[in-house]
């Protein structure tokens, strides 16, 4: 089976001790491709490095609602900048969005990723979406900049209904460790009741956690139990849920197979 976990912070410091084995790691449990979404300028050289020494690893630019300060406006020439030349692994824009559950100026929020929105409509690019607490505030910036491109909701956890608003809108949704915690019945509900050829798969390492793995870090090898549990919800078989994940990723981020 070939897999592609379509969110994934392995930039992070956690796994750069000894980076090779850890894509490794991932690799012996089959997943072949990552999107390695950026967090901000902090990361993006970073980014930039990692995708461009290592084969099956793929970027997302942007500024994440969770990293902004006062004066973030400021940063968005210099992500702007970052295009002036074709950057050949990075195939979206993100990860951005907005959080409701933050202590960060909203009206920054919106400006921020409202000009994010606009980069991903001039580049033609699909968007790595955060939303927390504020699906409905997300999909009126949507269609406020008509964007027409798509990209993936990152982590989603709501409703069915939720799901699809963004599905209309030309949205993958990434079902990650949320559907291996039994009380998340109305995410692991949306996890079943959706089309298959709506979702992609995603770890968010070294984030969202596994159950039974709380207080430990995630990594993408742990892909494979995500969507074991998938396919457990869904009683279907886990490669006929692979051969449709692995294509959705790809077709997310027009990346060819």
């Amino acid at each position: 089976m070939r897999l592609f976990d379509t969110h994934c912070h392995f930039d992070f410091d956690i796994f750069a001790g000894d980076f090779a084995s850890q894509l490794q790691l991932a690799k012996k449990q089959g997943v072949e491709r990552i999107m390695l979404p950026s967090v901000g300028p902090s990361n993006w050289e970073r980014l930039l490095a990692l995708s461009s020494e290592y084969a099956g690893l793929y970027i997302a630019m942007g500024i994440h609602p969770y990293f902004l300060k006062s004066n973030s406006m400021q940063d968005l020439p210099s992500l702007y900048k970052l295009f002036d030349s074709p950057i050949e692994t990075c195939h979206a824009i993100g990860e951005c969005g907005l959080d409701g559950l933050i202590d960060i100026d909203h009206k920054v929020q919106r400006k921020v990723f409202g000009a994010q929105i606009e980069l991903a409509n001039n580049l033609k690019f699909p968007l790595i979406l955060h939303s927390r607490k504020t699906h409905n505030e997300v999909l009126q910036q949507l269609k406020k900049y008509k964007f027409p491109f798509g990209g993936v909701l990152h982590g989603f956890s709501g409703s069915y209904q939720q799901a699809m608003q963004f599905v209309e809108l030309g949205f993958y949704i990434g079902i990650g460790g949320v559907i291996t915690y039994p009380r998340a019945r109305k995410t692991r509900q949306t996890a079943i009741d959706l089309p298959l050829e709506c979702i992609v798969l995603e770890t968010d390492s070294p984030d969202m956690p596994l159950y039974g793995e709380q207080g430990k870090p995630n990594h993408p090898s742990m892909l494979v139990q995500i969507l074991s549990c998938l396919a457990n919800l869904r009683g279907i078989d886990e490669k006929l849920i692979a051969h449709s994940t692995w294509k959705n990723g790809n077709l997310a981020f027009k990346i060819c197979e």
